[in-house]
């Protein structure tokens, strides 16, 4: 702090008169003097504080923006990262459709070759039983003609041919649905049968090569 040198005020020897305006005068400039040499301190400082504080803001928006972009490239490191994992995640599932598919094509196309095998040995029976079967069906017949009952309905009112249109209706429906039932049964029961016959191929053929491999193992 620069203070300027103000020259005390002498004091009157001889008993002269003392100059109290002039003691004022200087006491009055040496206490502005101080004030200003204050005043010009705080603007320094001031102004360096304020360069600090400047200099640390610049030092604050240069760590925000340098963590925002470490920040955006963790961000589309693990963008990419999930990317391939749901990309090896899809390539991983469509391998295991496609070996499905192909399993299951493998399988379908044995059972239809050991279905069609079966098919031809069953033809060949059906044909030695057809004089059987055709006498079965002369058998149904009969019975069918049995059960038919001749209507009589040429005394009733048009309200009982009304109720005897809706009976013979209802045991229609019940007919077609008990046709139904059988029908998916015969199905049913042929595709077991289909399903059994390859089986016992199978084991046939498992056994052949067992009784194949112990016959040359005792020469």
């Amino acid at each position: 702090m620069f203070v300027p040198n103000i020259a005390a005020p002498k004091i009157p020897e001889g008993g002269d008169k003392v100059d109290f305006d002039d003691i004022h005068r200087k006491r009055q400039e040496k206490d502005t003097a101080e004030l200003t040499s204050l005043i010009e301190a705080h603007f320094i400082q001031r102004k360096k504080d304020e360069g600090e504080l400047i200099a640390l803001v610049n030092r604050i928006e240069k760590r925000r923006t340098e963590r925002a972009e470490q920040q955006r490239i963790r961000t589309e490191q693990e963008k990419e990262r999930q990317a391939r994992l749901a990309e090896e995640k899809e390539r991983k599932e469509m391998e295991e459709q496609r070996k499905k598919h192909d399993d299951d094509a493998k399988k379908k196309k044995a059972l239809t070759t050991k279905t069609h095998q079966f098919g031809g040995v069953q033809q060949r029976q059906e044909g030695k039983k057809g004089a059987k079967k055709q006498t079965e069906r002369e058998k149904k017949k009969k019975i069918l003609a049995d059960r038919r009952k001749p209507l009589s309905v040429d005394h009733l009112s048009e309200d009982k041919l009304k109720e005897k249109a809706n009976e013979l209706w209802q045991w229609m429906m019940e007919l077609e649905a008990e046709k139904f039932d059988l029908s998916e049964k015969l199905k049913k029961q042929k595709y077991d049968m289909n399903v059994y016959q390859t089986r016992i191929n199978e084991q046939q053929k498992f056994a052949k090569g067992r009784g194949k491999g112990k016959a040359g193992r005792l020469r």
